[in-house]
Order: C-alpha cells, then sequence, then structure tokens
C-alpha cells in the first residue's frame, strides 16, 4: 500500500512558497537533507511530479498535521 500524499508547504528566502503533496517518505527524506545540509540540490518526488530545490535557500517546512476537521 502507498503512503498517503501530506501537504507540505516549503517557504524560500525571498518570500516564495512551494507547496506540494508528499509520501511520508519523501517527507522523512526531506527532512533529513535539510538537517545535514550538506547538499545544495535535492530532488523531491511529489504527488503531482518531480521538484528539484535548493536546500541552502529553504527557510521553513510546514506540514499539515494527520488532524481531519470538520466545520469552521
Amino acid at each position: 500500500m502507498p503512503d498517503p500524499a501530506r501537504r507540505a508547504a516549503i517557504g524560500f528566502q525571498g518570500g516564495q512558497v512551494l507547496t506540494l503533496r508528499l509520501s511520508d517518505t519523501q517527507l522523512t527524506d526531506l527532512r533529513g537533507v535539510l538537517r545535514e545540509g550538506r547538499e545544495r540540490w535535492h530532488e523531491v518526488e511529489a504527488a503531482d511530479g518531480a521538484v528539484v530545490v535548493d536546500v541552502g535557500q529553504i527557510v521553513y517546512l510546514r506540514v499539515e498535521s494527520d488532524e481531519h476537521r470538520v466545520g469552521f
């Protein structure tokens, strides 16, 4: 069974935000790359295609929680 995709927002220096749907495996990989800081460029395989990001320009990674809310 494939990993369900979760919405993640990658914020870059300058204010640009890239919103992607990533599997838990891809999120774990991206978090590891951000922690290590050794790679400059990293390919992220999102649900709707691959994107290569400049890790040195990322200022935050926000991931939606698993909670599902109904209402306002």
